[in-house]
């Protein structure tokens, strides 16, 4: 029984911890544009490889 006495504070600064980064992620703009990072990753941006001319 004496273990609650150190698990039950350090449970609830952990999830104060995790609260606060939560908020903090929400202030600094971090879920501002979900689609467009969705979308980004799945575009085709990239070219087509150019062929090389032949030699001859």
């Amino acid at each position: 029984m004496e273990i609650l006495v150190i698990l039950v504070p350090l449970a609830l600064m952990l999830g104060g911890a995790g609260l606060a980064a939560f908020l903090w992620s929400l202030r600094s703009g971090q879920y501002d544009d979900l689609d467009g990072a969705a979308w980004r990753a799945i575009a085709d941006d990239d070219p087509p490889p150019q062929e090389a001319p032949a030699k001859r």
